[in-house]
């Protein structure tokens, strides 16, 4: 077995290796000249001072949706200029039909989705076409600004919860509407004595529903593929962009209330963040005694699987160049997960708990168009009532971009408590877990082949057999096709304790192929079959699970789409499992064979009223499962937003097993008053948990990236006979946090 897996190891780095050199027909690179203002710019949203009527005009957008082989029919015209501190984008988006109406979601900053009227623009200062800064904005002024990694091979790969200081100002005209941004230089990372950066521009239309973009890229990849972009020429190299230091102070005051307890709980805390520019591309991030109490709550979700449940970080320290630290691995066998950090189990009650940081720093960022480097140090106190010791996370990546967009990876990770067997200060404890990692990230010039492979051994006080995880990936994706190839392995004594890595001790393969048709003149945009296949065993256990899928994709020009599946399960457990969580659990080495039909069906988002509804109906551990979920969505625009989440699970069982009824329901109102003050009210019953959330978030941005917070949170046990709607609601905590931050720049 050892022997096969050297030579498979092998086998695959090399077809790695030999793909890297592979390119296609030369993709075609637009270039745009840009030169200095020569005369001020005011925000307004009207190009109408002498320095855009100097700047070089750019217009000719490609359609990507819904077909990709012609011009848009919807025209946008771009010119850019600068000066010592700012970078500024001026737009004009016509439109196909009179009248200043247009789509968006509410007023609320890092809006998403299709059929939203917008403009976005890509950054890539490195040209590597790896890692990018998108900035965007609609035609009511709101604004979005994210981060962009992997080369935005996938939606994964584009994050809006970055967080940094620009501006910008928009107009709505008849025919018509307008932009113009100002993004400071010191907001991006670049090389200083740059001559050219990668660009590129999108655009989202709602009155023709045409997605376009200013260089092409086919419509088997998506409006943010930097495999694509084009080109920015300055007229003169780039200065550094002088001193660059930010601070972010904030205090907050927290009234808390078990009332499992006699009394109430009151702080008040003060910490903050620093942010230094090193150089103009490795950014140093300092930050003490942090507080995430403003960060909205998870979306609850029904689980009807046997493992952990993965939620996004959106905790903004972590989060630039946030790809360096956590890309490594892949799909549920992450070595690193920074939501480990700030997070502890009470091993009592198994119970996650916050776990407070003290403090910490991380270097991230390019030392050259070649090389990324990230240092983490985080360090989290101890926490006497659950017996746990403080920890210290060192977390080390470095990247070396090779060939035309493929890159080679290491990390280094430990966690180390710094306090000895009895309590006491030592840098010498023996409780520590630490791991090291290799991963080769490939991209074809023109990203037709993309995929990774990676090798992760885990280190623990007492050595464990197999403490190793190795994976593969490899797409291959044209007009047509997409062909997908998956295997891991991962051993049994495999620990990423800072990772997400929900199951060990087991092999996985899981190979897949969709075919892609365009007709012509049709509602439907294109359509297709596919299938997937994913199969896990264990070495002495053999087949342990087992996956097939076949499934016919469906996407309508009006932005709706429609996807129908079938599905055949197969599940050995190799440990008690309770479907319905109560009662009789099922014992190890039962078997379970299970068909069932799976529907996915999203509207058209550009009706004020639109949904996504998903079903799942079949065979379920030897009983029966009909699933109804979704999201009722309701826009009375621009000022909100009213959402409902709901499920609805009915798990029947053979006897003796327990039935069950799932019931989660979570309507949500978010008000957008201006673009700088927000109420969201969130309410999730969740009978899986019996439990009942309130969170209601008040924020107002007074200046940019400066907020006051106001967060109220309550929390019900609900139970009672009726599962729809509970008897019984007994309190069990309830919290208000007032926070205020300010960025300074110093």
């Amino acid at each position: 077995m050892k022997s096969l897996f050297k030579v498979s190891f092998s086998a695959v780095f090399a077809l790695f290796f030999l793909l890297s050199f592979i390119t296609h027909a030369q993709k075609a690179q637009r270039q745009l000249h840009i030169k200095k203002a020569t005369s001020p710019i005011k925000l307004d949203g009207v190009l109408d001072e002498a320095t855009w009527q100097e700047a070089e005009m750019s217009d000719g957008f490609w359609q990507n949706f819904p077909m990709d082989t012609s011009r848009t029919v919807a025209p946008s015209e771009v010119r850019l200029a600068y000066d010592d501190k700012f970078l500024y984008v001026g737009v004009k988006c016509y439109a196909t039909a009179e009248g200043n109406y247009y789509v968006t979601p509410s007023l609320r900053r890092d809006f998403r989705g299709p059929g939203n009227d917008q403009f976005s623009f890509i950054i890539d200062p490195f040209q590597d076409q790896t890692t990018a800064f998108i900035f965007g904005i609609n035609p009511y002024g709101v604004q979005r600004e994210g981060l962009i990694s992997n080369g935005g091979a996938s939606q994964d790969d584009f994050d809006l919860s970055w967080d940094n200081r620009w501006f910008s100002a928009a107009k709505r005209y008849e025919d018509y509407w307008m932009a113009e941004f100002a993004i400071p230089f010191k907001t991006l990372r670049y090389k200083e004595g740059s001559t050219e950066w990668n660009i590129q521009f999108y655009r989202l239309d709602s009155h023709t529903n045409e997605s376009s973009t200013w260089n092409h890229v086919p419509r088997n990849f998506r409006l943010y593929s930097l495999a694509y972009s084009g080109r920015l020429q300055w007229d003169q190299p780039l200065k550094k962009p002088g001193a660059n230091v930010s601070i972010i102070p904030y205090v907050s005051t927290q009234q808390n209330r078990d009332f499992s307890e006699a009394e109430g709980v009151s702080n008040f805390t003060a910490g903050g963040d620093a942010k230094i520019a090193v150089t103009p591309s490795l950014n140093l991030d300092l930050t003490v005694n942090p507080d995430f109490s403003q960060v909205e709550v998870d979306r609850q979700v029904t689980n009807l699987d046997r493992f952990e449940i993965f939620f996004p970080e959106r905790r903004q320290f972590f989060l630039e160049n946030a790809d360096l630290f956590a890309n490594f691995g892949s799909e549920n066998v992450r070595p690193f997960f920074s939501r480990r950090i700030g997070v502890a189990i009470d091993t009592a009650t198994g119970v996650n708990v916050q776990n407070p940081i003290l403090g910490g720093a991380r270097l991230s960022g390019r030392v050259n168009i070649n090389w990324r480097l990230g240092l983490l140090n985080m360090q989290a106190g101890a926490d006497s009532e659950i017996n746990l010791p403080s920890f210290n996370y060192t977390v080390a990546a470095v990247q070396r971009q090779v060939f035309a967009r493929s890159n080679i990876s290491g990390l280094f990770i430990n966690k180390q408590s710094l306090s000895n067997g009895d309590g006491d200060f030592s840098l010498g404890s023996n409780n520590f877990n630490r791991l090291i990692g290799l991963d080769y990230n490939l991209a074809s010039a023109d990203n037709t082949w993309t995929g990774k492979i990676y090798y992760h051994q885990s280190f623990d006080p007492t050595p464990q057999k197999s403490s190793y995880s190795h994976g593969a990936n490899l797409t291959y994706s044209t007009r047509n096709w997409e062909v997908i190839w998956e295997h891991q392995i991962v051993g049994e004594g495999f620990n990423a304790e800072v990772g997400f890595t929900p199951r060990t001790n087991f092999r996985r393969i899981s190979p897949s192929i969709a075919r892609t048709y365009y007709p012509d003149g049709s509602a439907i945009v294109n359509h297709g079959p596919g299938v997937m296949q994913q199969l896990w065993w264990k070495p002495e256990l053999g087949i342990t699970d087992y996956n097939f899928s076949l499934f016919y994709d469906f996407d309508f020009r009006n932005t709706s789409s429609l996807t129908v599946s079938a599905m055949n399960d197969y599940i050995y457990l190799f440990r008690p499992f309770s479907p319905s969580r109560r009662g009789i659990p099922f014992d190890t080495g039962d078997t379970f064979n299970m068909f069932y039909l799976t529907v996915e069906y999203r509207s058209d988002t550009r009706r004020n009223f639109n949904y996504e509804i998903n079903t799942i109906n079949g065979q379920y551990y030897g009983g029966i499962v009909n699933s109804f979920s979704g999201t009722l969505n309701y826009r009375f625009q621009p000022y909100g937003l009213f959402s409902l989440d709901f499920n609805y699970s009915d798990i029947n069982l053979e006897e003796p097993y327990s039935d069950a009824q799932f019931v989660l329901i979570g309507p949500r109102l978010d008000l957008t008053f201006t673009r700088s003050v927000f109420l969201t009210t969130f309410v999730q019953y969740n009978s899986q948990f019996d439990n009942v959330n309130i969170n209601t978030r008040f924020q107002w941005r007074f200046k940019p990236v400066s907020d006051l917070f106001i967060v109220y949170t309550d929390n019900y046990t609900a139970y009672g006979d009726n599962r729809f709607i509970p008897d019984v609601f007994q309190k069990k905590n309830r919290g208000l946090v007032v926070k205020l931050t300010y960025w300074l720049n110093l």
